[in-house]
């Protein structure tokens, strides 16, 4: 938070105080540090200081706002930094360069934001005193992305003339893969597709997404669909952002969409059933969406990667057509087989440890002094009640989620009157992906 001057920082601290937990903020300001410096509770000398931005690039530390007014706008080197609230009068290079501590790279971090109190965006070129097309690369007001959303939304729609959208469970994502026939295709769609998720990372919770959710949870199921389960591409196809997976889960229910691969491939009669199927393409194309799914369950499992890769190759073979449909619907069935198997070998202990440690985490990084929880026991209590309650594909149904959400509430908001939503749905993410 850029200030006006050394009392505002303080006014600014006393004020979040009240509405957020005081170690959540700190202030960074030059003080004499005499007895007639009224700011001297604010010296910090420069180890402290050290120290201070430390915790503040630790994603864990729940310090989360420095408070400024003539420090750390230049040279302060801090990936994790995304928002910079502007509430200082500045131009030139001093204002370029302060901006661009929000422009640093940083996990899940897809942009800088700049929230502007005092209208010096209003004539950027101006107060940069650069060319307006060379700011125009650095900067880009949210109003102009609001205009550029409506058009991505076209170019994504664009790849499938035809389609009935309202058509859900494989019927609907078999008719959208046939307008994505090869890599080709399916990279320039995962272009467009990213650049309308960096366009909706960027916005939301802004309402003017609102007429845009329907279609683009829609075309979020499709990209996840057609993403190459090893992560190789002629593109780094990136990972779903935050906001786009909370929309996703809030209300996205397949419910038609079984994962029953297990009984396919175990099954004698129903493996038979199978290879007499009139149509061998739709079968394969159901069997590939369900592998994809659980391969991307064990992303980070080498074994399960390779197996990804292989997957990637029969397409490819199919594509080219040198594998018949019905060649390709049993080399995939056997490639199912040997998923399933690999599954029964995954130690369930690691699983379970890395669902622990994913929760540790972020407990560990929202305890304050306001939720005097003890991190090991409240995971391990949502542990236990959780693997009460689940059940095989309760990702799938409506009252499974119901039910998990249930048992979390008991442990989260109940048992330890913790009552912070964003948490709660941070940990439910976590839970759908390891349980």
């Amino acid at each position: 938070m850029v200030t006006f001057d050394r009392e505002c920082c303080v006014l600014y601290k006393k004020a979040m105080d009240e509405l957020i937990s005081p170690e959540a903020s700190a202030i960074v300001m030059h003080t004499q540090g005499g007895k007639s410096d009224e700011y001297a509770e604010w010296k910090l000398d420069k180890d402290k200081e050290e120290k201070l931005l430390d915790r503040f690039r630790d994603g864990n530390d729940p310090l989360k706002f420095l408070i400024v007014t003539s420090k750390l706008l230049t040279g302060f080197d801090a990936p994790i930094l995304q928002v910079m609230y502007l509430d200082k009068p500045m131009k030139d290079h001093n204002l370029l360069q302060a901006i661009c501590r929000t422009n640093r790279v940083y996990p899940g971090k897809t942009h800088g934001l700049i929230v502007d109190y005092l209208g010096i965006f209003d004539d950027v070129a101006t107060a940069l005193d650069f060319d307006e097309k060379a700011v125009q690369k650095v900067i880009t007001n949210l109003d102009e992305l609001k205009r550029d959303l409506p058009g991505q939304m076209v170019k994504c729609v664009s790849f499938f003339p035809g389609v009935d959208r309202a058509v859900g469970g494989y019927e609907g994502l078999i008719a959208a893969q046939d307008c994505l026939p090869d890599n080709e295709t399916r990279d320039k769609f995962a272009a467009e597709y990213s650049m309308l998720s960096r366009l909706w990372e960027a916005l939301s919770p802004d309402p003017c997404l609102g007429p845009y959710e329907k279609g683009y949870k829609w075309l979020t199921q499709v990209y996840e669909s057609v993403k190459p389960p090893s992560g190789n591409g002629k593109l780094l196809w990136h990972a779903l952002g935050a906001k786009t997976i909370e929309l996703v889960h809030e209300n996205v229910h397949l419910e038609t969409v079984r994962d029953d691969l297990d009984t396919l491939v175990m099954d004698a009669e129903v493996l038979e059933g199978l290879l007499d199927a009139r149509d061998p393409d739709k079968k394969s194309r159901e069997i590939e969406i369900k592998l994809i799914a659980r391969l991307r369950k064990h992303k980070d499992n080498p074994k399960f990667v390779a197996l990804g890769e292989r997957l990637e190759k029969l397409k490819e073979r199919h594509e080219q057509g040198l594998l018949h449909s019905l060649d390709f619907l049993k080399e995939l069935l056997t490639l199912a087989r040997e998923v399933v198997q690999a599954e029964k070998q995954v130690d369930p202990v690691d699983e379970q440890a890395k669902a622990k440690a994913a929760l540790t985490e972020l407990f560990a990084e929202v305890k304050n002094g306001k939720t005097p929880m003890v991190v090991e026991r409240i995971v391990t209590d949502i542990d236990e009640i959780v693997r009460l309650v689940r059940f095989p594909g309760w990702q799938n149904t409506k009252a499974g989620e119901r039910e998990v959400q249930k048992a979390l509430r008991k442990v989260i908001y109940v048992k330890y009157q913790v009552k912070d939503q964003d948490m709660f749905d941070k940990a439910f993410g976590y839970i759908r992906q390891y349980y």
